[in-house]
């Protein structure tokens, strides 16, 4: 069998950063368990808000919690007031998982996706609230490879869903693929995400790449680049 592995995870450090940035010896458990915690939270609270990534940045007195999402106005809310509400729900976690809002302030950033289309996680998530609807699954993909290609960034597009799909009684995968996808080469742009709707029927797992071309290191001053 195919040993299969994370694209995200496998090129941090090359194409892809880090989603949490920081890092402490003493209270490192305590900190990884308060991000997930928090990542929890916030794709529970924000399923309907296509929120593409959680990044978390932490400094000796401060939390920062960036939230990169296709429809902002949705979560900042009329004057702010949906941005302080989940502030003061996000310090009543962190307050049980042993970190004091008083000595860590918590701040929350709100960054708008420029083309949602492009994102994994985005349209992974409004597929998935399609089948949900009863919307035919062949026609979902279809029409989200349609929308993802239509990008200028992006090169290539596989659609995947796995599960018993349109209620047949044994489950099955069905996948749909245009362009190019090179999942082995490192320097590759691999946007991968994954979402689940819960039907009737069970569920479905629903999985998107995206390929957006390839990144190369950047020329630096009296340097050349090695053959």
């Amino acid at each position: 069998m195919g040993q299969k592995v994370n694209p995200t995870g496998f090129r941090v450090g090359y194409t892809q950063n880090w989603k949490s940035r920081w890092y402490n010896k003493k209270d490192f458990k305590k900190f990884l368990k308060q991000d997930t915690k928090f990542r929890e939270f916030l794709s529970r609270k924000l399923a309907k808000a296509g929120v593409d990534s959680v990044e978390i940045e932490r400094t000796a007195n401060s939390v920062n919690i960036i939230i990169k999402t296709a429809r902002p106005g949705l979560i900042i809310g009329r004057g702010g007031s949906g941005i302080e509400q989940l502030k003061e729900e996000i310090k009543k976690i962190a307050s049980k998982e042993g970190i004091r809002p008083s000595k860590a302030e918590i701040r929350l950033e709100v960054q708008e996706l420029r083309s949602p289309e492009s994102h994994a996680s985005v349209m992974a998530q409004d597929m998935a609230e399609q089948i949900e609807r009863r919307m035919p699954h062949r026609r979902i993909i279809k029409k989200g490879i349609e929308m993802i290609m239509q990008q200028k960034e992006v090169q290539g597009v596989k659609i995947m869903m796995k599960g018993r799909l349109g209620g047949a009684e044994i489950a099955r995968t069905e996948w749909l693929a245009q362009g190019k996808i090179p999942l082995q080469t490192l320097r590759a742009d691999v946007d991968f995400a994954t979402a689940t709707a819960f039907t009737t029927y069970g569920t479905v797992g629903i999985k998107v790449w995206i390929y957006k071309g390839d990144k190369f290191e950047e020329k630096k001053e009296g340097k050349k680049f090695e053959s």
